[in-house]
């Protein structure tokens, strides 16, 4: 009798067990479903994922998604926004099997080459939006005849100034070596804390390699040919280029520790007048505009030769190349997104929010910080160095040679610790 009433004990349970299980998985299976019909949004709806770096311009990317998202009010924008540097190293695992950056952002030199290598990044070469971009300004995005990334942004990659300032003590943007070192001198004798402000602690060498060594070396192709091993580092291009940025921190134009200060950091220091100029480009004269409005502001660029042998006036950048995930289900939301994006009254809108001049036609400069920039539209400027560096390990030597200067190491020395880490990983 007792070995019945056991029986039936299990078989209800097994029986509870088997409907209970079949009722979760009827569960399961509606919600995955549902989930993959509406992309997390209500029935019918999709949501897209745009990830980018510039959190600084969350604001104004919103205002886009909102125009946008009325509309098409079948499709949500999901946007994150990640700092630079963790969006470097995370933004190949972050696209893998299309789980976000339906349309993401990516920059122009090694990221570029990975993502592409991977077949992340979907050609959007026959998109009408396409032309609506500058032709000089978006071959950075293409690769083996196919475009990839549409570079949004024209950044001048060259210090600011607080022309006011020099106004004050008489000063114009120097036109050759001797020059810039002669503003510096008289930043300093007049109690600027720091005549260049150079936030080597993050991102300021990659920056300011670029107008220093523009002239010193002319061959556009010469971080190809130092990859490819037919250059070095060691040639008095690069030793020269050391060495200015030696003397420019010996004579304390840097101020005290340029490895310890942050970008963030700098822009504040450059709004507070603390400083002459800041090392790093026009995408910073937004930022310090919201915190000095009183202040106004220039571009140079430092000349490393005689006026007579200067070629080239400045450095430009086009970045933030909008992109498609090949790996995404979504691509044609992906699309429509980057078309509106991209539309002449979208792309004014940012660009007037930002402070970002733009590699699009037809865009409406209003504000002062974009005036500004507008004159360097039409000056002989070089793409970005930098970023036809392609090599990460070369990349990483290359800056950290600059470092070496900053912490001590004679010029020479330093350029043959990086030649010898190229060598390497060549």
């Amino acid at each position: 009798m007792g070995e019945i009433i056991l029986l039936k004990r299990f078989s209800f349970s097994v029986l509870f067990i088997l409907m209970l299980g079949a009722v979760l998985a009827a569960c399961s299976d509606d919600s995955e479903e549902a989930s993959s019909e509406t992309g997390g949004g209500e029935e019918g709806e999709t949501t897209i994922s745009f990830i980018h770096w510039r959190g600084e311009d969350t604001d104004s990317f919103n205002k886009i998604i909102e125009n946008f998202e009325a509309e098409y009010p079948d499709i949500n924008v999901n946007m994150s926004a990640f700092p630079s540097d963790q969006y470097e190293s995370t933004l190949q695992t972050k696209l893998k099997n299309g789980a976000s950056g339906d349309v993401f952002a990516m920059f122009p030199g090694v990221q570029f080459e990975t993502i592409t290598g991977a077949g992340l990044a979907a050609d959007i070469s026959g998109e009408e939006f396409v032309s609506r971009f500058i032709d000089q300004y978006i071959s950075v995005g293409e690769a083996d005849g196919a475009q990839y990334g549409l570079p949004l942004q024209l950044v001048f990659n060259i210090p600011v100034y607080n022309k006011t300032m020099f106004d004050e003590y008489g000063l114009e943007p120097p036109k050759d070596w001797e020059g810039f070192l002669e503003v510096n001198k008289t930043l300093k004798e007049n109690g600027v804390e720091y005549p260049i402000v150079f936030p080597a602690a993050d991102n300021g060498q990659g920056q300011f390699m670029n107008p220093m060594m523009m002239n010193n070396e002319l061959d556009e192709e010469i971080w190809v040919k130092v990859q490819e091993g037919e250059r070095k580092v060691t040639e008095d291009w690069w030793v020269k280029t050391l060495e200015q940025i030696k003397e420019l921190n010996d004579n304390g134009y840097f101020g005290q520790d340029a490895l310890g200060i942050t970008q963030d950091a700098s822009g504040t220091i450059f709004a507070q007048e603390k400083a002459g100029m800041l090392a790093m480009g026009s995408y910073m004269m937004a930022q310090v505009h919201d915190q000095n409005p009183d202040m106004e502001m220039g571009l140079l660029a430092p000349i490393t030769t005689s006026e007579e042998d200067m070629v080239f006036e400045g450095i430009h950048t086009t970045t933030f190349m909008l992109s498609v995930n090949e790996e995404s289900d979504k691509k044609e939301e992906a699309k429509k997104f980057i078309e509106f994006l991209t539309r002449p009254e979208s792309a004014s809108i940012y660009a007037n929010d930002t402070g970002q001049m733009l590699t699009l036609e037809d865009v409406n400069y209003e504000s002062e910080v974009l005036k500004a920039q507008e004159p360097w539209t039409q000056k002989n400027t070089r793409f970005q160095p930098r970023y036809t560096i392609t090599n990460g390990q070369v990349q990483d030597a290359v800056l950290g040679s600059i470092d070496s200067v900053l912490t001590g190491v004679e010029p020479a020395e330093a350029a043959e610790q990086a030649q010898q880490i190229i060598d390497q990983s060549l």
